[in-house]
C-alpha cells in the first residue's frame, strides 16, 4: 500500500528558491580550479540558485576517475563564500553524509545506482534522522516504480519532508539515440501518486549528448516537471567524466534563455490534466516501439547479410508460421485480437522481406557487373 508522502515545497527549502527549480555543475569535481570556474561561470547568469557536483563517483567498471572525494568539500565552501550559490551532493553512504553535513552541504542526492538497493536506502534513511536537509532521491537504474516509491517513503518516515525526486531515464539495454530511456510515462505516475512530489528532470543522464540536452529539458518543462538538474563544465572536453553530456556554462545560458517555461496546466496546481497523462504515456511508449523496431529491422539486415554470404533464400515459411502462432499465442494472453496481431506481424514480416531481398539483389548486380 502505497502512504502519503509529506512535502514541503521547494519553495520553502531556502529563502529565494523559486518554481522550477533550476540545478547545475560538473559530473565531477575534477579539481579546485575547476569546480570554481564552472561554478562562477554559472553563478554570472543569474539564473541557476544550486550548483550540484559529484565527488563520490560510483563508476561502473574499476579504474575509471571517482571524483576527488572529501577533499572537494572544502571547494564547494569557497564556492558558497564567494558565489552565493546553495551546493548539492551525491551521498551514498552514512559517512558520506556525516562529511557533507559537517561541510555545509545544502542538499543531498540519492543516485540511481543506490536507489536501486533497499539496504543502502535504509541505512542513509536511518543516518539522516533527525537532519533538516533538502534530499532528492534519482529513479533506480531499471524502471521499477514501486523501488523508487520505497526510497521515497524510507527516507520519508525518516523524518526527509523536504524531499524530491530526480528524473534521470532508465537504463537501455539496446543501443538508442538517447544514453536513457525517458519512459516519462513512469515520471507522470510518479507525480499523479503524489501530486506535491516535486519532481525535477536530469536532461543530461537521459540525453548522453550536450546537443540533445534543450530537447529533452523542453520535454520535461512541457510535462510540467518542478525542475531541471544539468551537467555544466567550464571545459567539457578534458572532463573527466560524462565529458559528451555536459554543457558549458554559455551553453547553458542559452540554452535557458531558449526554453520555454510554462504554467501547470490547472488553477488547482494539477500535474497535469488527466487525457494528457494519457497522451504522454502513449508518447513515450510509442518512442519505444518504434526504437525497438529499429533495433529489430538491423538485425533483420545482420541475417540478410548472412544469407548473401551463405546463399540461403529470403523467405522460410517453417520460421515465418513460428513466429505468427507464437506470437499470437503471446498477444492473445495480454488480451490483444488475434487478427490484429496477424496484420501488425504481416506488416513488419514484409518490411523485413524486402529488406532482405535489397541485401540479396545488391550481390545480384554486383556480380551481373
Amino acid at each position: 500500500m502505497i502512504e502519503k508522502l509529506n512535502i514541503v515545497p521547494i519553495e520553502e527549502w531556502f529563502s529565494g528558491l523559486s518554481h522550477p527549480l533550476l540545478i547545475a555543475g560538473p559530473c565531477s569535481a575534477e579539481s579546485e580550479d575547476q569546480v570554481m570556474a564552472t561554478a562562477h561561470g554559472i553563478a554570472r547568469m543569474g539564473k541557476v540558485k544550486v550548483f550540484r557536483v559529484g565527488i563520490w563517483k560510483p563508476r561502473s567498471r574499476p579504474g575509471t576517475f571517482e571524483g576527488a572525494g572529501s577533499d572537494a568539500l572544502q571547494w564547494l565552501k569557497r564556492v558558497k563564500a564567494e558565489t552565493g550559490l546553495l551546493t548539492a551532493v551525491e551521498v551514498a553512504t552514512p559517512t558520506h553524509i556525516e562529511m557533507a553535513i559537517e561541510a555545509g552541504i545544502d542538499i543531498l542526492w540519492i543516485g540511481a545506482r543506490t536507489t536501486s538497493n533497499p539496504f543502502s536506502i535504509e541505512q542513509i534513511a536511518q543516518a539522516l534522522k533527525g537532519v533538516d536537509i533538502p534530499v532528492m532521491v534519482k529513479n533506480p537504474v531499471n524502471p521499477d516504480l514501486e523501488l523508487w516509491i520505497g526510497s521515497l517513503e524510507r527516507l520519508n518516515r525518516a523524518g526527509i519532508a523536504k524531499l524530491a525526486a530526480i528524473h534521470r531515464g532508465f537504463y537501455p539495454y539496446e543501443r538508442t539515440r538517447l544514453r536513457n530511456i525517458p519512459k516519462w510515462e513512469i515520471a507522470i505516475d510518479l507525480k499523479s501518486k503524489f501530486p506535491s512530489l516535486p519532481i525535477i528532470c536530469d536532461p543530461s543522464h537521459i540525453a548522453g549528448q550536450a546537443s540533445l540536452v534543450p530537447e529533452i529539458a523542453q520535454k520535461a518543462l512541457n510535462l510540467s516537471l518542478d525542475g531541471l538538474m544539468v551537467e555544466v563544465h567550464c571545459n567539457p572536453t578534458v572532463a573527466l567524466s560524462d565529458a559528451k553530456q555536459q554543457l558549458t556554462p554559455i551553453q547553458l545560458d542559452l540554452m535557458l534563455n531558449s526554453l520555454v517555461f510554462r504554467s501547470p496546466s490547472s488553477a488547482n496546481n494539477e500535474f497535469v490534466d488527466k487525457l494528457e497523462q494519457f497522451r504522454n504515456r502513449i508518447d513515450s511508449i510509442d518512442q519505444q516501439m518504434i526504437e525497438l523496431l529499429g533495433q529489430r529491422m538491423r538485425i533483420v539486415e545482420e541475417i540478410g547479410e548472412y544469407k548473401k554470404n551463405n546463399n540461403v533464400a529470403v523467405f522460410q515459411l517453417r520460421r515465418w508460421e513460428n513466429i505468427l502462432k507464437s506470437r499470437i499465442d503471446c498477444g492473445k494472453k495480454l488480451g490483444l485480437d488475434e487478427e490484429y496481431i496477424k496484420n501488425l506481424l504481416q506488416l513488419v514480416h514484409n518490411e523485413s522481406i524486402r529488406k532482405q531481398a535489397d541485401i540479396l539483389n545488391r550481390k545480384d548486380k554486383l556480380s551481373a557487373e
